[in-house]
């Protein structure tokens, strides 16, 4: 008996498949259901190649479907000419086992990645919010400057390499930010960095200002300080993973936060929990990357697999 054959995503065809709104849309989707309860996720599995990077296994399932991506995260590839984060990601059917879809990992990571950051942005930031700032120009940073765009919001991208930043915000039709100071004097501000220091200090933080952590999203990174991350209003993506690889590490380290300080965004999207309480509170969101994010995804771009012409994967 034949496995049947799946079709295969690659980069191009996950950007084709999945606008930056329907990914929002999609996210939205799966974090509240998995504060629910109607979709599970294992913990992510962490593969050390230190000090080059990392190798990560993401399970989840949800909607009939299951899910494996296998992803890596080596920041200093790009210098070598290749993509800091590759692999592939698996969605299987939930009832019978058999491959549904095959896509490529960096792709799926950017679009969720994009849609994540401003989602908690949109959701978490004041409501008369005006400039949105995206700090780094990568993959990542041109996911979530696209879907701000896309949203119809002024942005603003800054990059330690300003000849990237001009490349990316004229590829989307965004500003760039005359500093790095003014970039982080906007409304709302993503950071997506390599994480090897804090990008806000501790009393940087302006009322009403919120920030979404991208890039804190393994053993040793960091984007805010300790003192800061105490300081402010605190949400996370997800407490059991934020707590252990993202920037909220250090602060519960350090016995500055306590799980009952820290809200889950899929809490105050599925109407469980309180988002900003004021217009002058400062708020941070810290996010590791949820493979139920990745699943959300994978199923909005399989949804238009039959429009698409997509080679076929034969396991």
């Amino acid at each position: 008996m034949s496995v049947p054959a799946a079709p295969f995503f690659d980069g191009r065809a996950v950007e084709a498949a999945v606008s930056p709104e329907r990914a929002l849309e999609a996210v939205r989707e799966a974090f509240v259901a998995y504060a629910r309860g109607e979709w599970t996720m294992p913990p992510k599995v962490y593969v050390p190649a230190y000090p080059a990077g990392d190798f990560r296994a993401m399970p989840a399932l949800g909607a009939g479907h299951a899910l494996l991506k296998w992803v890596t995260s080596f920041p200093g590839n790009p210098g070598l000419g290749l993509p800091t984060v590759m692999g592939l990601v698996l969605l299987s059917d939930a009832s019978n086992g058999a491959l549904r879809a095959v896509l490529d990992a960096g792709a799926v990571t950017a679009l969720r990645t994009g849609a994540a950051a401003v989602l908690a942005a949109e959701t978490l930031g004041r409501e008369n919010a005006d400039a949105a700032a995206v700090i780094g120009a990568g993959v990542n940073g041109r996911a979530a400057a696209r879907t701000f765009a896309a949203r119809g919001r002024r942005v603003l991208l800054w990059d330690v390499d300003a000849a990237r930043a001009h490349a990316v915000a004229e590829e989307l039709g965004v500003e760039t930010a005359a500093s790095r100071e003014d970039a982080l004097s906007a409304d709302l501000v993503v950071t997506v960095t390599p994480g090897r220091e804090p990008i806000f200090a501790e009393g940087s933080l302006m009322p009403g200002q919120h920030v979404s952590l991208m890039g804190a999203d393994g053993p040793g990174k960091q984007e805010i300080a300790t003192g800061e991350l105490a300081r402010v209003r605190v949400f996370c993506d997800d407490w059991e993973q934020a707590s252990h690889n993202g920037d909220l590490v250090h602060a519960v380290e350090a016995g500055a936060v306590a799980r009952e300080d820290v809200t889950e965004l899929g809490a105050v999207l599925a109407g469980g929990a309180r988002g900003r309480s004021s217009a002058d509170e400062a708020t941070a969101f810290d996010s590791t990357g949820l493979a139920i994010q990745d699943l959300a995804i994978a199923l909005a771009a399989l949804e238009r697999a039959d429009e698409l012409e997509l080679p076929l994967f034969r396991p």
